[in-house]
């Protein structure tokens, strides 16, 4: 049974893919140069490799939001609130904790602190989400 205090499952990435990025940028139609040209991240001053698109990064904390919970289904809010930059070839850890979990409206559900870290580094997400553990019949 869950409990406060209860860690997530960790959930890694890496490294991030600098094409992968450039693809994504194509099917967001996000022409924001700073997902693909390192010569634009470098004009800016914003380091030396492209830059990771949030909603990627949000999507990792997701991933594992779904994995522990059995399903993207389960998932049933997410507040994220940026605090760094995931750069091309960083390794990342998706990771959380139980809040709380507590009985709404016919279900049991937990609420997490969740963040997702470049390992060795910064917290680059940090936030909460509620998940729905079970149902109550």
């Amino acid at each position: 049974m869950t409990e406060a205090g209860e860690q997530l499952p960790e959930h890694r990435i890496g490294p991030v893919s600098a094409e992968k990025m450039k693809t994504m940028s194509a099917l967001m139609r996000d022409a924001n140069p700073i997902h693909f040209d390192e010569s634009a991240v470098r004009a800016l001053g914003l380091g030396e490799r492209v830059i990771n698109q949030g909603p990627l990064n949000q999507a990792y904390v997701l991933d594992m939001l779904s994995r522990w919970a059995g399903g993207a289904d389960r998932v049933r809010g997410v507040r994220l609130r940026y605090l760094g930059t995931v750069f091309a070839g960083d390794h990342l850890c998706a990771r959380g904790t139980v809040r709380e979990v507590a009985d709404e409206e016919g279900c049991r559900v937990a609420t997490c602190d969740v963040q997702l870290d470049v390992l060795g580094g910064r917290t680059v997400l940090s936030g909460t989400a509620t998940v729905l553990l079970e149902e109550n019949r």
